[in-house]
């Protein structure tokens, strides 16, 4: 792991507010003029989701070091809820904009283990540390929807923007046949941030003007660079509005995140985050 020093990095919040204000002044330029295009009763003119992802996440990360490969136990990490937030803009009665933002950001304490050979020796390694792990994803899409009626397909083209960061210190033990075993104490600070295309699909269905259903899916895939990977995502879920303008929304998810970082030390990351999730909503 590497240290990293410089500028300091910006907070993704900062990142993120210029597109929901765009958003947001879109929406007021445009809300007036397509008042009167007739879109699907499945669909919303304009609406913001604010809410939690409740998950378990599997976590698995792996690099190398001087030491040979370290890696830490695939398992389940326990439960944590994951800030959310949605907003959807309907031009016309077919064409729309997207978004969506989630983050992770969990302390663990993982073990590795790693062998190598070091002038004809082999040597084996050990290692504990304290981390925390980060990780933004943002997604921004044009959508194009498909039918009138109570059922609508929709499916979009956009850009995500996702950042990971792995924050620790720790101990590193290293011994070989006939030589005393050395330990080595290690902090780290590596950080990465790319833009990466994304595609969507959904569906829509209205029951009534109270009750909808919903199904989506996405996928985000990035070659080059010092990160690269994938990302794919989707959920089912339905919303309830017992008064017209408010309403809940909740769903059951999965996105599996698989990154990999390109340096002198190779390092990958690979999260799994399922659960069900909950939102106010409120549209216009």
């Amino acid at each position: 792991m590497t240290r990293t020093s410089g500028t300091p990095s910006v907070s993704p919040t900062f990142r993120i507010l210029p597109v929901a204000l765009a958003i947001a002044s879109a929406a007021l330029s445009l809300a007036s003029g397509s008042a009167a295009a007739q879109a699907s009763p499945a669909l919303d003119r304009i609406s913001v989701s604010a809410g939690g992802f409740y998950v378990e996440p599997k976590v698995r990360a792996e690099g190398d070091t001087d030491y040979g490969r370290v890696r830490t136990p695939e398992g389940e990490d326990g439960h944590t809820t994951l800030p959310r937030v949605k907003a959807d803009l309907l031009i016309g009665d077919s064409h729309g904009l997207s978004f969506d933002y989630f983050r992770y950001h969990k302390s663990y304490s993982p073990e590795f283990a790693g062998s190598t050979v070091v002038n004809g020796q082999n040597v084996s390694a050990t290692a504990r540390a304290d981390a925390k792990l980060e990780l933004d994803l943002a997604k921004l899409a044009y959508k194009f929807w498909m039918g009138k009626g109570n059922d609508v397909f929709g499916v979009g083209l956009g850009a995500a923007y996702y950042r990971a960061a792995i924050k620790g210190n720790g101990t590193v033990t290293a011994s070989a046949t006939g030589v005393p075993a050395q330990t080595v104490d290690f902090r780290g600070d590596e950080s990465e941030s790319a833009f990466a295309p994304l595609v969507e699909v959904a569906w829509r269905h209205a029951f009534s003007p109270e009750w909808r259903m919903y199904a989506e899916a996405s996928g985000i895939k990035k070659n080059g660079g010092n990160v690269n990977g994938h990302i794919y995502g989707g959920s089912i879920g339905a919303e309830w509005f017992p008064a017209k303008n408010v309403g809940l929304a909740l769903d059951y998810g999965i996105q599996k995140i698989s990154l990999n970082h390109d340096s002198e030390h190779d390092a990958s990351v690979d999260v799994r985050l399922k659960g069900p999730s909950a939102y106010l909503k409120v549209r216009f």
